[in-house]
């Protein structure tokens, strides 16, 4: 029994010829991002505790503006993927016109709020309670990236519209190019402008958001221009700009499944915003540790968070073709691999915990914390793949409100109220805080698991 069980988690050479043509273009656009923005962050880190604790909590409120895209955009996406799988170029073509018209409105709604409320919006993080740091300055520092931050906005979202399009028709290898580029040009510019090498000035935080936004508008050309130069292949870009119009229909069945996606990213990142301003009760240096532990723990996690992302694609296909026992199968397969690989990456990032924050100009005290945090982040990471995995899964059938209830429900119901008590109520220190909270992942992992096993997101949403 538990030999069938454990071959039932094993697939084919076939199988993983066909997800690794997935998931290394993706691992690679997402790994070469991560490196970069780790690089990124120890430039901005070598400018002191103060500029990189503004640069990090600017950069927690452009999480949220992220994370929404990516929820707007899976709305679609879901649609997108399962018409990419019954062959429809018409449906394709509306689906990215309504992410069109999504990246529009988010981008709008988000700069007019981060222009009107950004100073409170920024204080939120910035508490006394470590030994070393200057709030008024890590506030101005805050200030000035994210004013020029603020340009870059929208066509990142709309180099995402089209990115998750290609994705939806198997095509990785354009957007891995697109953002690989990017990345390097950021890194390059980053260079160049926060120290004032080759003759330019020394631009500090300012250098750093100048060179992101530049990084941007050179993505969105990128895909832009490849994907109206191979309408060939890809015939649902024939037209987009025709016309704006998306079937009411289609707009309505959109809305009705996305909506939910898109509530449910907004919510979800708030809520890990919320739990970083919990945290930073306890002192500017705990908001720097956690910026160097998450930015570098991204760069471990990219594996899993790639090959969860393969499920939207690979199982919304097969969903789609009306295969469904095989999209059930599939979906077993990938979930174990993702499980395996988070495992092999947890333990270099815990052998990896104490020598990396030694890379930053900080003091002893963030240092610790740093290594603290990365130590945790490993231990977590085969709890987080998996949840990650169940949640690509519920949302290829298009259960939006259960995937709801499991991400970000699940955040603001539980995770956010614990941290309250625990960070307004009590004198517990911030690591064993910290664990504690994280610690919730774990019954996260048995709802998942639960949700998955009973096949209710085994639906065919195009039929």
């Amino acid at each position: 029994m538990r030999q069938s069980y454990i071959k039932s988690l094993i697939g084919s050479r076939a199988f993983y010829k066909m997800i690794i043509a997935i998931v290394v273009p993706i691992v690679i656009q997402n790994g070469i991002t991560q490196f970069v923005t780790v690089l990124d962050n120890i430039m901005v880190g070598r400018l002191g505790t103060e500029q990189i604790s503004g640069v990090a909590i600017a950069n927690q409120l452009i999480f949220v503006f992220n994370l929404t895209i990516f929820g707007g955009l899976s709305g679609a996406g879901i649609f997108g993927a399962q018409f990419a799988g019954k062959g429809d170029e018409q449906g394709m073509r509306y689906a990215l016109r309504f992410k069109l018209w999504i990246c529009g409105a988010i981008s709008a709604v988000s700069i007019i709020i981060l222009l009107l409320f950004n100073e409170p919006l920024l204080n939120l993080f910035l508490h006394q309670g470590s030994e070393e740091g200057d709030l008024a300055a890590a506030l101005a520092f805050g200030k000035q990236y994210l004013f020029i931050m603020l340009l870059g906005l929208l066509p990142h979202s709309i180099a995402q519209a089209y990115a998750s399009s290609l994705r939806e028709a198997k095509e990785t290898f354009v957007p891995m190019i697109a953002s690989g580029f990017a990345v390097l040009l950021n890194l390059v510019l980053n260079y160049i402008l926060i120290f004032g090498r080759l003759g330019f000035p020394e631009l500090g935080v300012r250098g750093a958001a100048i060179a992101t936004v530049i990084s941007r508008f050179a993505e969105l050309l990128i895909i832009v221009v490849w994907s109206h130069r191979h309408t060939d292949r890809f015939t649902f870009i024939n037209a987009l700009y025709r016309s704006f119009h998306v079937p009411w229909r289609l707009t309505k069945d959109i809305i009705l499944k996305g909506m939910p996606l898109l509530i449910n990213e907004a919510l979800w990142s708030l809520g890990m915003t919320m739990l970083q301003q919990r945290y930073s009760v306890r002192g500017l240096a705990v908001v720097t540790g956690l910026n160097i532990s998450g930015t570098v723990s991204n760069l471990f996690n990219i594996v899993f968070i790639s090959i969860g992302s393969s499920i939207g694609i690979v199982v919304g296909n097969l969903l789609g073709a009306n295969k469904l026992e095989e999209a059930r199968d599939s979906d077993r397969k990938i979930i174990a691999l993702s499980l395996i690989s988070s495992i092999f990456f947890a333990v270099l990032l815990g052998i990896a915990s104490p020598f990396i924050p030694l890379l930053y100009n900080t003091t002893d005290e963030v240092r610790t914390l740093a290594s603290q945090f990365l130590r945790i982040s490993a231990f977590m990471m085969p709890f987080i793949a998996f949840t990650h995995a169940c949640y690509f899964t519920l949302r290829s059938g298009g259960q939006v409100k259960i995937t709801m209830v499991f991400d970000s429900c699940y955040v603001w119901a539980f995770c956010i109220p614990l941290a309250y008590v625990l960070s307004r109520f009590t004198a517990i220190p911030i690591i064993p805080m910290y664990i504690i909270v994280s610690s919730t992942e774990v019954i996260k992992c048995v709802i998942g698991y639960i949700l998955v096993k009973s096949g209710k997101w085994i639906i065919n949403i195009v039929k």
